[in-house]
């Protein structure tokens, strides 16, 4: 097979781990006899530096030439965001990304690894049934699409954001949900805020009538506030969770932190075409780049993931997966991750232990 990869690294620790994800990227094309053409552009603020602006027209035609995206981070020192070089990087950048190319929902995996369960912050009487979520967010509408307005009203400042869903940008992320909830436990869980929100309502109705389609899912609709306090109660009773794009951004991040860091986490944002770009969910983490610290393994896996949902390589994705839990397994730890009394190893290190056991 030969393909087409953009890299976008980015920033702070994104060319760090993008770095060692790209070796396991090498690795596993020469043991499978594939072709991977990886084409390295610039976004967030080395682009900025480059040419002005976050998300450049030469990124985006970059992006557009290939199979499937490989991002990093983006983001700055949180001393320097008023700096023009950093302010509204993410939102340029990612949103820019996510809207050039009608990424309309975002897969966030959550899974506590039992060589990790002593670093999840839940107790272990929370944790014994283990932890396997499926976040599926809509990411083409509500607050972050919507009208944005700030103006002045009786002497006062007021600001304005408005949250729009349509029929059918519930209905195609609902069938995702769906489709992904019959390949795992048949258990789908849709979050939203009924009792109050309109668009909360309208997502209910839809996500109902394309239940219909499928009688084999066993569907919950469930509130966000009640959810948010489940996912820390009892995590275990979650398998997909489908919610919109407000609810999820907050939700899978709170799920993000059950794991015990960030630098484990890996996703996906894809269109309806099929078209996905793959990143951790962890940012820039300006604070230790350039240090050889940063865990790999969230980028490792997006690498795993890309395989799996773009190209269809679903051995080749496995066998980095386990790749990564025989690294653990083996008591490899970079500092994110480890225990009391552990020792912990660098960024290329833990690259070395995953490329031993690939």
């Amino acid at each position: 097979m030969e393909k087409k990869i953009a890299v976008l690294a980015g920033d702070g620790i994104g060319p760090e781990v993008m770095a060692q994800a790209l070796r396991v990227l090498e690795a596993v094309g020469q043991r499978f006899g594939h072709s991977f053409e990886l084409n390295e552009a610039l976004v967030g603020g080395a682009a900025y530096d480059e040419f002005g602006v976050h998300f450049p027209d030469a990124t985006k035609q970059l992006c557009a030439d290939s199979d499937a995206i490989l991002f990093g981070s983006v983001g700055g020192p949180v001393s320097e965001m008023h700096l023009e070089k950093w302010q509204n990087c993410e939102v340029n950048a990612l949103l820019g990304i996510r809207k050039a190319f009608s990424f309309n929902c975002n897969f966030r995996p959550v899974k506590v690894f039992p060589q990790l369960r002593s670093i999840c912050p839940l107790k272990e009487e929370l944790i014994k049934d283990g932890i396997d979520i499926l976040f599926i967010r809509e990411l083409n509408g509500d607050l972050y699409f919507g009208e944005k307005k700030r103006f002045e009203r009786d002497g006062m400042r007021v600001a304005t954001d408005l949250a729009e869903y349509t029929e059918e940008q519930i209905s195609s992320v609902a069938k995702v949900a769906f489709d992904a909830a019959q390949k795992r436990s048949g258990r789908l869980c849709s979050v939203d805020k009924a009792n109050v929100l309109h668009t909360s309502k309208l997502w209910r109705e839809v996500v109902h009538e394309v239940a219909k389609d499928y009688p084999d899912v066993e569907l919950e609709d469930m509130l966000v506030d009640n959810c948010a306090m489940q996912l820390i109660k009892g995590p275990a009773q979650f398998d997909v969770v489908l919610t919109s794009n407000m609810f999820g951004d907050i939700l899978s991040d709170a799920g993000a932190v059950l794991p015990g860091s960030l630098g484990l986490m890996a996703s996906a944002s894809m269109n309806a075409e099929g078209f996905g770009l793959y990143e951790p969910p962890g940012g820039s983490a300006q604070d230790i780049a350039g240090k050889g610290l940063a865990n790999p393994i969230g980028q490792i896996l997006s690498v795993a993931t890309m395989l799996t949902f773009s190209f269809g390589l679903t051995e080749e994705g496995k066998c980095i997966e386990s790749a990564v839990e025989k690294t653990l397994e083996a008591g490899f730890r970079t500092g994110d991750i480890c225990g009391s009394g552990e020792s912990s190893i660098g960024t290329e290190q833990m690259c070395d232990a995953v490329l031993e056991r690939l």
